[in-house]
């Protein structure tokens, strides 16, 4: 195909595909031509120490593509691995900030030693460049802060060199502690000068021109205002406040936004013991949060400072983030519930450190759940809402806790304690349990709703639970089962059918914590065809499709016959597949065919949809969980991701990463999953294979609603 257009220095990465001539997701390329049909014709620019010297790629889709600049391109490419370099590019905030990085601008970065606050000295230029298509990657040299916050080190060692997904935090210079000064006497940001290159190498900061061959600077100015710019806060920042006697007091911000009876911008912050004067969340007349009495202080952000105990190399500057995030509206707004976050907003809401639930003395179990529930379009809806006279106050608790995460995308460590306290046992406050005890507890208890599966055996009455638990025998199933294949070898071998289809399964896979799982790896349905579970319903022959009266156990894990699929038959087709010597000592069972049903029925497909994936690895729960339609629309979530401070002064740092890699890995047809090597597969996608508890199903024609509650 010939090309159209001649594009020159228009850099791309590759989103989304299967490997094509060179290209696969996360490769860095450079357009060389486009076609007419939206192809991009690119040179790929490789890893390793040859990775500024492109080669041909061949033929990318465009809408398989991301656009960046020259600056974009170069700071991805020092990124040696492509998952983090996408996971950069799903944290457009913090991309942003370190594209535009200057000379003693402060960071965090990902360290040996833990997550430690440096002062970016330069932006190095890395590779040579031997013609003209070369690419200088770039990498920045940082300095490390000493402990007693003053002075940088003097050490004339030669500084570490970091890439731009080392780089986990930028702190804006107006969020630095009262007091805190740099060797020039001057405050980080003032005063700013642009990015150099050591050994008088250009500069090449992201507002810099790029051309000239004889490499030329030319100086970046900042103009900064000489008032003093507000602290940048988000809800979940610890933070410390100076009185006017002197004594500084620390906490954690509970809400942001204008107070009623004022015009600046206030938090509402949580302190770490009482005093005197403190409310229990109210100012004035108007409540904002709920916490113990006399531990609510009110001041404007001005007067807030990050928490000092916890800005030292050991730990991160975490609870500042260079966002504009909006007002966050008052903390109790029990009148209108937050809708589910939709798929076009869950990225900028969600992803990125310190957001999702912050887990908080073994509480993932509950964290990983509740997020896997609650949090997006694809998960319930409606089913903590009941009529106000009713509701019992852990019920607004939970409402609470998924509105906040609905609206702001984090929900402090606090407000799942409170709840963890309000569920009345010691066990849920302190040890951590297993994901299906508290949700037969949130259902049962805190949402009053009737089992959500109803069980029936050929033999026994009907039967209530609220996951499923999955039982077989492992010579029943080959090496890499499907989520479809477990469940249908379980309940034909426990002759269990559904009474009833089901508004959510909850499907437990066969292992117990971390101790034990009968399959190393095991591969997820994205969807669960659950007809011929189904008690009581007419269900077609697997072989030719009329109405089926009969079904085998033993037929299931014939290899001839699909192995690990429910094998029902009619008269005609039992009668037949039965003549077979190998199968002439199976047993058929005769199905209960409705009376009005006739012979050639077309029967209709029941099909559940995953919504999410509850994993567990050395006694850790984390989840996958499904934010929208799209194939590759997939978040991982770990409410411990990471921790700053100590065990007894610290706390941890929730993460979300979006996760697209899932999506194409489950997108391949059901024999290519089959033949998969899981080894092989991205990291969270083997972590999912190999680590998974639990998968939760939705059906999209039932939802939960408030018709499932029990009569109170």
């Amino acid at each position: 195909m010939e090309p159209n257009s001649k594009v020159k220095e228009k850099f791309f990465i590759v989103l989304r595909g299967k490997s094509r001539k060179g290209f696969c997701r996360g490769c860095i390329g450079r357009v060389e031509a486009e076609t007419q049909q939206g192809e991009l014709m690119g040179l790929l620019y490789g890893g390793g120490s040859n990775a500024g010297s492109p080669k041909s790629g061949g033929m990318v889709r465009r809408e398989d593509t991301y656009s960046l600049t020259r600056h974009q391109a170069q700071l991805l490419l020092f990124v040696s691995s492509m998952g983090k370099r996408l996971e950069l590019l799903c944290n457009p905030q913090l991309f942003s900030a370190i594209c535009e990085l200057s000379q003693d601008d402060l960071v965090v970065v990902r360290h040996k030693k833990g997550h430690m606050p440096g002062l970016v000295k330069n932006l190095m230029l890395i590779g040579r460049k031997e013609n003209k298509d070369d690419l200088h990657m770039l990498g920045f040299e940082v300095e490390f802060v000493e402990n007693d916050h003053k002075m940088p080190t003097k050490k004339p060692a030669p500084l570490p060199l970091f890439s731009a997904a080392d780089i986990v935090q930028v702190v804006p210079s107006c969020s630095l502690p009262l007091g805190l000064q740099w060797k020039d006497g001057q405050c980080g940001g003032l005063n700013r000068r642009a990015v150099t290159r050591i050994n008088s190498m250009p500069n090449m900061g992201s507002q810099v021109r790029q051309g000239k061959e004889n490499h030329t600077e030319r100086s970046v100015s900042q103009s900064h205002s000489s008032s003093p710019l507000p602290l940048l806060l988000e809800v979940g920042s610890m933070v410390e406040v100076m009185s006017n006697t002197g004594v500084t007091v620390y906490g954690v911000v509970h809400w942001l936004g204008v107070p009623v009876g004022k015009l600046d911008e206030w938090a509402g912050i949580e302190l770490d013991y009482e005093v005197n004067g403190c409310s229990d969340g109210k100012y004035g007349s108007q409540r904002y949060f709920t916490c113990r009495g006399n531990r609510a202080l009110f001041v404007p952000i001005t007067k807030c400072s990050p928490d000092s105990r916890f800005v030292h190399p050991s730990t991160a500057a975490e609870t500042v983030k260079p966002t504009n995030t909006p007002p966050v509206p008052l903390f109790e707004d029990s009148e209108e519930d937050a809708p589910p976050i939709p798929e076009s907003g869950a990225l900028s809401l969600l992803v990125g450190k310190m957001k999702g639930i912050q887990g908080h003395i073994n509480s993932c179990y509950l964290d990983a759940s509740l997020f896997s529930l609650f949090s997006s379009a694809l998960t319930l809806d409606n089913i903590c809402q009941k009529p106000a006279d009713t509701e019992q106050p852990i019920t607004c608790t939970l409402r609470k806790i998924v509105n906040c995460l609905r609206r702001q995308g984090f929900v402090p460590a606090e407000s799942v304690m409170n709840f963890r306290t309000q569920l009345g046992c010691d066990t849920f406050q302190k040890d951590e349990k297993d994901p299906e005890e508290f949700i037969t507890v949130l259902f049962q208890k805190v949402l009053c709703m009737e089992p959500l599966l109803k069980l029936k055996s050929r033999c026994e009455t009907s039967q209530g639970a609220y996951t499923f638990q999955i039982f077989l025998e492992k010579d029943q199933m080959g090496q890499l089962p499907t989520v479809q294949q477990l469940l249908d070898t379980s309940c034909m071998s426990g002759d269990l059918k559904f009474e009833e289809i089901p508004s959510c399964l909850m499907v437990q896979m066969p292992r117990f914590g971390n101790k034990y799982k009968m399959f190393s790896h095991i591969i997820p349905s994205t969807e669960l065809d659950i007809t011929d579970l189904l008690f009581n319903s007419p269900r077609e022959c697997f072989i030719c499709g009329h109405l089926a009266e009969y079904e085998c156990l033993q037929c299931l894990p014939d290899r001839k016959l699909q192995p690990g699929r429910i094998k029902q038959y009619c008269p005609t087709c039992n009668t037949q597949v039965h003549t077979h010597r190998l199968r002439q000592h199976h047993s058929p069972k005769a199905l209960t065919v409705p009376s009005d049903v006739a012979a050639d029925t077309s029967v209709p497909r029941h099909m559940m949809q995953l919504f999410a994936v509850l994993c567990i690895q050395t006694s850790h729960y984390v989840s996958f969980v499904k934010y929208g339609p799209d194939p590759q629309s997939w978040l991982f979530f770990d409410s411990m991701a990471d921790r700053c401070g100590d065990d007894h002064h610290g706390y941890n740092i929730p993460e979300i990463q979006a996760c697209p890699e899932l999506g194409d890995f489950l997108s391949q047809p059901e024999e290519e999953l089959a033949r998969a090597n899981p080894t092989q597969a991205p990291e969270l996608v083997r972590r999912l294979l190999c680590d998974s508890y639990m998968f939760l199903y939705q059906n999209p024609a039932k939802p939960l609603s408030k018709s499932n509650h029990q009569e109170s």
